[in-house]
């Protein structure tokens, strides 16, 4: 690291468990993450500040006038132009050493397997089962540790699989492919700084991932914000899961 890099990041480096040789770990690090709205939004902003090495930005939808509620990245000035455009103008204002890398389109299944597997951590901050279940899939494929989280109205969750652990419960341990139904926040809504406190979560599990820190792998925790309660439930592998078992 450059004196500027030891400036920069000093606060990070005075933690006994990170040091310099964890701020190097992330300086070397490459992360993607998937769905920039209102959880990928938080963890851009904080893996960018923190350092993170290459930062790969998937999503292919447009900035809203309706996204600027919770999307913290975004201004209106954006509206209508790319997001993950938008982002990294953002992103750079903040913090021009990362690299960030693009990708605006839908990816498909072998595209999907392309990127992950270059990547240390992924980040799932997506909004349907169906692409969460992919990145599932290959995330357990490639070994590759997935920091999953998902918020709706004042609710929120958030856990990590750490893939390159053995007998680890995935995704599909938690969710059934086949029964399970979902809001979105289009249609139910979602209280902004919900949206915040989970993607600050997973931001925090990426980065002690980066730095072999204990992370949420094996528990997943539920956020009541309404009443500002949390729940935790142990995560077990599901000896029917057709993925991970």
């Amino acid at each position: 690291m450059n004196d500027e890099q030891l400036l920069r990041y000093s606060r990070q480096i005075l933690i006994k468990s990170i040091d310099i040789s964890g701020q190097e770990k992330i300086l070397n690090s490459r992360v993607m993450i998937i769905g920039l709205g209102g959880l990928g939004a938080p963890v851009a902003m904080y893996l960018s500040a923190a350092g993170v090495g290459q930062l790969t930005l998937a999503d292919y939808d447009q900035v809203e006038l309706s996204n600027l509620q919770r999307q913290i990245i975004y201004n209106s000035k954006q509206i209508g132009n790319s997001k993950v455009a938008s982002a990294k103008a953002m992103l750079m204002a903040m913090n021009n050493e990362p690299v960030y890398k693009l990708v605006d389109k839908r990816l498909s299944t072998d595209e999907l397997q392309a990127e992950i597997q270059q990547h240390d951590v992924i980040v799932d901050c997506t909004d349907n089962f169906p692409t969460r279940f992919a990145i599932n899939q290959v995330c357990v494929d490639t070994k590759t540790p997935l920091v999953s989280g998902a918020v709706i109205q004042m609710e929120g969750q958030v856990t990590t699989f750490d893939y390159r652990q053995s007998n680890i419960a995935c995704y599909q341990c938690l969710y059934d492919k086949e029964g399970e139904t979902e809001d979105i926040c289009s249609t139910t809504g979602v209280l902004a700084p919900v949206a915040g406190i989970i993607g600050s979560i997973q931001a925090t599990e990426v980065l002690k991932l980066l730095t072999d820190l204990p992370t949420l792998a094996g528990r997943l925790l539920i956020l009541d914000a309404k009443y500002m309660e949390w729940r935790e439930i142990k995560l077990r592998q599901d000896k029917n899961c057709p993925i991970c078992f």
